[in-house]
């Protein structure tokens, strides 16, 4: 056995001493190996290259798109931002009717190059299936239209939350907004980043996170922001307060100053 393979060693230390003598001897000019089929390739591979530049599949052309249509100014209306709708799948006739806590609704965007109505959905954890960094309940966008659509608004003092259910949503107030499948709430990680074409990117994901309490944390709460129809303000809370309101509250700390120093001041 030893012999052979020795055989073999010094039998390959000759093709190589072989080979070494044969570039030594052959002109630059002259083309060793398989350099026929090599032309060939590289003939293949810029035809190639040059075929997608054309017609702008290349990966580098590619991500430009991308990126222009991502981060291309837009103004915010009805399509750039979230809109509630009614459920599709139980009722379909409480388009344009007021919001009111306890009923199911939809929240969608249109989105991507097809301008699809995109749902936000979730459905229960599994072990191949969970939110990227908190490995909690995943929140994401589809164009299914089904149950796992569905959420609801619940009042935020949950000691009045039963009296609440029923009555309208006011629009711009902390409300609590559950998934109805699952009953977990809507939560955004603020502490837990997403690299994404816009940056780094809270995490949203379904998860009730409850005080010692038994009251759900701020990363429970939301609010359903109106739009502004001035130009210059994209919200109802970029509105400055009126003035009567600024001056009603410095006449309030007036007041309890002057109390504190005097007790006897009414």
């Amino acid at each position: 056995m030893a012999t052979s393979t020795l055989t073999g060693q010094v039998q390959e230390g000759g093709q190589a001493r072989e080979r070494r003598m044969a570039q030594n001897l052959y002109s630059p000019r002259v083309r060793l190996g398989n350099w026929n089929e090599d032309i060939y390739l590289e003939e293949e591979l810029m035809k190639d290259f040059l075929e997608k530049r054309e017609k702008g599949q290349l990966l580098i052309q590619r991500n430009r798109r991308l990126k222009e249509n991502l981060l291309r100014p837009v103004i915010l209306n009805s399509s750039t931002v979230f809109k509630i709708l009614s459920n599709q799948v139980e009722d379909r006739n409480a388009m344009g009717q007021v919001l009111r806590y306890g009923q199911n609704f939809c929240l969608a965007i249109t989105g991507g190059f097809e301008g699809k109505m995109l749902y936000l959905s979730s459905d229960h954890r599994t072990l191949l299936k969970s939110s990227k960094r908190s490995w909690l309940q995943e929140v994401y966008l589809t164009d299914e239209v089904s149950y796992l659509n569905c959420w609801q608004a619940a009042f935020l003092d949950p000691q009045l939350r039963l009296e609440y259910e029923g009555y309208p949503i006011p629009a711009n107030a902390k409300v609590i907004i559950n998934h109805c499948h699952t009953n977990r709430g809507l939560a955004a990680h603020r502490h837990l980043f997403l690299s994404t074409y816009f940056g780094k990117e809270a995490e949203v994901a379904a998860h009730t996170h409850l005080d010692s309490h038994r009251v759900e944390k701020p990363r429970n709460h939301w609010m359903l922001v109106t739009g502004n129809p001035r130009k210059d303000l994209s919200t109802m809370l970029d509105l400055p307060k009126p003035p009567a309101e600024d001056s009603r509250a410095l006449e309030q700390a007036t007041k309890a100053l002057e109390q504190a120093v005097d007790p006897g001041v009414q």
